[in-house]
């Protein structure tokens, strides 16, 4: 019985090829003994899992700036300047300006600030930012920069409104 068992794994060794042995001799990049880890990335999903849609692809972030074209600011002419009114539940009436912008885009800008010195034809720079309750308002006017004036008499938050230091009363 003992032999017959050694007999038939002499010709399975013999029919499947060379030995382990003898394979594990042979080097070859796919041997156990150097290959540690799986080349296959590791998912952490199961089949299962990946067809019922465990792993869906990110879809890129949105530009919410698209006419300033990856610049963080722009130059451009004014040709409109009106009002809007927020939504609800806010009560105002924003100053908003219709830039036409050096790229060739025409975009509507929020203008900052209590009062401002702008006309049809101002040269402003503009800057992302949208205005919450103004919906289509994604950008702002930098206050301070080309043909808009700073805010006069601004004490706080002088810089986002283009304010110089006020003189110091001695």
């Amino acid at each position: 019985m003992a032999s017959w068992i050694i007999v038939s794994s002499l010709l399975r060794s013999a029919v499947a090829g060379p030995s382990r042995l003898a394979s594990a001799s042979i080097s070859s990049p796919f041997s156990s003994a150097q290959r540690a880890f799986s080349t296959t990335p590791s998912w952490s999903v199961t089949l299962q899992q990946n067809l019922r849609g465990a792993r869906k692809p990110h879809r890129p972030a949105v530009n919410k700036v698209p006419a300033l074209e990856a610049k963080p600011f722009v130059k451009g002419v004014c040709s409109k300047i009106f009002t809007t009114k927020p939504k609800k539940p806010n009560s105002a009436i924003r100053k908003v300006a219709r830039v036409k912008l050096s790229n060739g885009r025409s975009v509507a800008a929020y203008i900052p600030g209590e009062g401002h010195n702008l006309q049809e034809h101002s040269v402003v720079l503009v800057r992302g930012g949208r205005v919450q309750d103004c919906p289509g308002i994604r950008y702002h006017l930098v206050r301070g920069a080309q043909d808009l004036a700073g805010v006069a008499g601004r004490q706080t938050s002088r810089s986002k409104y283009g304010a110089k230091k006020p003189k110091a009363a001695a």
